[in-house]
């Protein structure tokens, strides 16, 4: 059964409030998350803060394998900030979904087209904005889209509208075909009382792992192809 989000207005402009609050909470959990694991910092590392030291190295091993470390240094932030968000983005749908008299209240914000093509829109402005900043406007323009033979500059346009397109539906379509069944399972569990509950409640678990591990690889793949665009509009040709 598909609920509704409850929509509201402000100046005119319409505001989906289940992707306002799931957002708000996805950002709170991963400030929450960081301050834990780095609020007692030791030469001799406790559980949490060895948890955050692996994030870090393997959000640094991603960057080095798109790009130069002293190149991509720079990026370390934004990459470790973005796969932790899409990270538990990804994963508070799985956790809760709230839904009450028809309406939706919670889910993963990525399960959102709005969310995701927003956020792929932000990751390709930027990286025209770290090739300018880099290269130069004219070199950026002559090496993104003129280089190696100018008979390639209309796939190269046409190339930024695909980047765009397929960083979002890739990471959209897996998490709300992901929340979609899970609803799904549910029903089915409940379709004939404990009848049911045998083939529903283990496919359930099933389905929840299945899906922590799609949500993981999703945030990988999301953060590696940033590297990567971002390695192509700042490296040279």
């Amino acid at each position: 059964m598909e609920h509704e989000s409850v929509v509201v207005e402000f100046m005119g402009i319409s505001f989906d409030l289940n992707i306002i609050v799931s957002l708000i909470g996805t950002c709170a959990l991963v400030l929450l998350f960081c301050y834990i694991c780095t609020r007692k910092l030791s030469v001799r590392p406790g559980k949490a803060q060895l948890v955050i030291e692996y994030i870090a190295d393997f959000v640094k091993n991603m960057i080095s394998s798109s790009m130069d470390w002293k190149v991509g240094e720079q990026f370390y932030l934004l990459g470790f900030t973005l796969f932790l968000f899409i990270w538990v983005a990804n994963m508070v749908g799985l956790v809760l979904i709230l839904n009450i008299g028809g309406f939706s209240y919670w889910k993963s914000p990525t399960a959102s087209p709005v969310v995701t093509l927003a956020l792929s829109l932000l990751i390709i402005l930027m990286t025209h904005y770290f090739g300018v900043r880099e290269q130069g406007f004219k070199n950026y323009f002559l090496n993104s889209y003129i280089r190696p033979v100018p008979a390639l500059f209309p796939i190269k346009i046409l190339e930024e509208f695909t980047n765009t397109l397929t960083l979002a539906l890739r990471l959209y379509g897996n998490v709300y075909a992901g929340e979609i069944l899970l609803v799904l399972i549910a029903s089915l569990a409940n379709l004939a009382g404990p009848l049911t509950w045998i083939v529903g409640i283990p496919l359930q678990m099933v389905w929840q792992g299945f899906s922590i591990f799609i949500g993981s690889i999703q945030a990988f793949v999301f953060t590696t192809l940033t590297m990567v665009y971002l390695s192509h509009k700042i490296e040279h040709e």
